[in-house]
């Protein structure tokens, strides 16, 4: 969509599809806001996505029964015997398994970046400054104005900054707002799916020394189903996560979301060096880059505060 200011007196925006908007000076901006996608009083972000609910819920069953087996199969029988080992692994175990679960859901539950839905105004336009000749793009299916590396999502219903793709997983779209806790959530699963299969080696290792005498309160039948289902899901999630995982370091390390490798669309922004992409997802490095309690860095917000809903 082209806006091209033509008069002196008002501000008169002729675009690219022979839409004439005309602008007068003066009009104040007011935003209420907009509950699409929100829930609990517009205080989260949800998605009403049967497949993703699906897999989400998956998702954390998994978790659970991985926690089930490695406390209660292969770790609690074996204070007695193996105290320090044990409480260690017990320790790193819900450590790693609660920074896991609150990515996940903090990656749920964030707006990924959405665009204000209808924001293509009048009001809008004058509030955008816009210089003669400038090119400004509008998304015909949510009537949104797009700003530079937005893309609409057909699941979400709407337009979001940095879009790198949809996972059905976290029932969301990964973008601008919650890269950085999707990137702790595969983060973290990957390192909690190794530790789970290090757990299962041993536990086998352990049980084939004392011939399955001893070494689980379960019977030997149902400590071999346990241990072989959590083996399989430690070793299918480590390898997805891990791939997943160094996707999303690619994509920050070059400055290029997945959708736009996908689309190899030409970069008409100006690149970020490798350290400045990384401190625009994560911020200045600390502690607090490993912390899905601390917000990613949102400096965009107060430059650009027409294109970011409220």
């Amino acid at each position: 969509m082209n806006y091209t200011n033509q008069s002196n007196n008002s501000n008169h925006y002729q675009t690219d599809d022979d839409l004439s908007i005309n602008v007068s000076p003066g009009l104040s901006f007011t935003s209420d806001m907009d509950m699409h996608n929100r829930c609990c009083s517009g205080r989260f972000w949800c998605i009403q996505d049967i497949c993703g609910i699906i897999c989400v819920v998956l998702t954390w069953l998994l978790i659970l029964y991985s926690m089930f087996v490695s406390f209660f199969v292969i770790l609690i029988p074996a204070i007695s015997t193996h105290t320090v080992f044990s409480v260690f692994n017990l320790v790193l175990f819900l450590a790693l398994s609660s920074l896991a679960f609150i990515s996940h859901v903090r990656t749920m539950l964030t707006d990924p970046g959405a665009v204000p839905r209808g924001n293509a105004t009048k009001e809008m336009i004058q509030r955008m400054g816009l210089q003669q000749g400038q090119v400004i793009f509008k998304c015909q299916k949510c009537c949104s104005i797009k700003p530079e590396r937005a893309h609409h999502c057909s699941v979400c219903q709407r337009c979001v900054r940095k879009m790198d793709h949809h996972c059905p997983w976290v029932n969301n779209c990964v973008g601008e707002n919650n890269q950085k806790f999707f990137v702790l959530f595969t983060f973290y699963i990957a390192v909690l799916s190794v530790h789970s299969l290090v757990l299962v080696i041993l536990q086998f290792i352990s049980c084939v020394h004392s011939e399955w005498k001893e070494c689980s309160t379960y019977s030997p039948p149902a400590t071999v189903i346990l241990l072989l289902f959590l083996g399989f899901e430690a070793l299918l999630f480590a390898i997805f996560t891990t791939i997943m995982l160094g996707t999303q370091m690619q994509a920050i390390w070059n400055d290029e979301t997945g959708i736009e490798q996908l689309k190899k669309e030409e970069a008409r922004w100006i690149r970020k060096s490798r350290w400045k992409s990384f401190h625009a997802v994560f911020g200045l490095f600390s502690i607090q880059w490993f912390s899905p309690f601390t917000n990613p860095p949102l400096d965009g917000k107060k430059r650009n505060a027409y294109l970011y809903a409220v």
